[in-house]
């Protein structure tokens, strides 16, 4: 490249650092060699240029959604082995994946034994939102019923429910796992309540939804909780089976095979020819 030319090319660049177009910066010249072998018009430079910027605006946006997601791990439905969990609904998770729960404000409900895949399950579906460009954010039940319970003791239960409300999706961990004292209870109803036929809740749980009252005693609270949460909700099954512990157990059986059996212990008066 010649002098003149780099130096334009300087110029392009500070310029698209000032209108904060990184992508433009860094592939025009690329692009412009690209067109110009090909003999591409202006406008098609234009275009593929301008796509480039766009393109790299996506990524840099479903990283950010995915970071504010606050995910404890990242999974995604294309990493979980529906193989190995025959009973779960493949093609309903990747019918979910397409987003148009979403759109509908429709709940969907994780049921099963702890290790049966609900939580990676609930991820993936959160990760596909965040590629749709959504506002995600993962919790476990009992870290937003202490969140909502503190503000409501700062007096700022209005503010934090508001912030939760700009949440296209929000994914509850843990669901009905422990008991819940009468105010959480209240607190958590107020935040499900609102969103109803608003926007979305993911929700996992491994007990029943007859049993619910073990760890919400207020029953008519209870009911209105599972009226709100099961309300038009995709309900799923995950089964009994500890898809974890059976993986952890294979591990450890392949290990034991790739391991050389021991010599058989002599006597000690054996000859090492005995």
């Amino acid at each position: 490249m010649s002098a003149p030319a780099e130096l334009r090319l300087a110029v392009i660049r500070e310029q698209c650092k000032q209108l904060h177009l990184p992508a433009v910066g860094l592939q025009c010249a690329r692009l412009a060699t690209e067109a110009a072998v090909a003999n591409h018009d202006h406008l098609t430079y234009l275009e593929a240029l301008l796509g480039a910027e766009l393109e790299e605006r996506t990524a840099r946006l479903i990283d950010r959604r995915i970071r504010e997601a606050h995910f404890p791990v990242l999974k995604t439905l294309e990493q979980f082995a529906f193989a190995e969990a025959p009973t779960i609904p493949a093609g309903t998770l990747r019918t979910l994946a397409d987003g148009a729960y979403l759109a509908a404000a429709e709940p969907v409900l994780f049921l099963g034994e702890p290790g049966t895949g609900k939580t990676h399950l609930a991820i993936g579906l959160g990760v596909a939102a965040c590629r749709q460009r959504r506002r995600v954010r993962f919790t476990t039940a009992a870290a937003l019923i202490n969140d909502l319970v503190e503000a409501q003791h700062q007096h700022q239960l209005s503010r934090v429910l508001n912030r939760w409300a700009h949440i296209e999706l929000i994914i509850i961990d843990e669901l009905a796992y422990m008991a819940v004292a009468d105010l959480g209870a209240e607190l958590l109803f107020q935040l499900i309540a609102e969103r109803a036929e608003k926007a979305t809740v993911i929700a996992t749980t491994n007990l029943a939804f007859a049993e619910w009252t073990t760890v919400f005693p207020n029953a008519r609270l209870c009911k209105a909780l599972l009226d709100r949460l099961t309300d038009r909700a995709h309900i799923i099954e995950t089964g009994t089976e500890s898809y974890r512990f059976r993986r952890t157990l294979e591990q450890r059986q392949a290990k034991g095979r790739g391991k050389p059996r021991a010599a058989p212990a002599r006597d000690a008066g054996a000859s090492p020819g005995a």
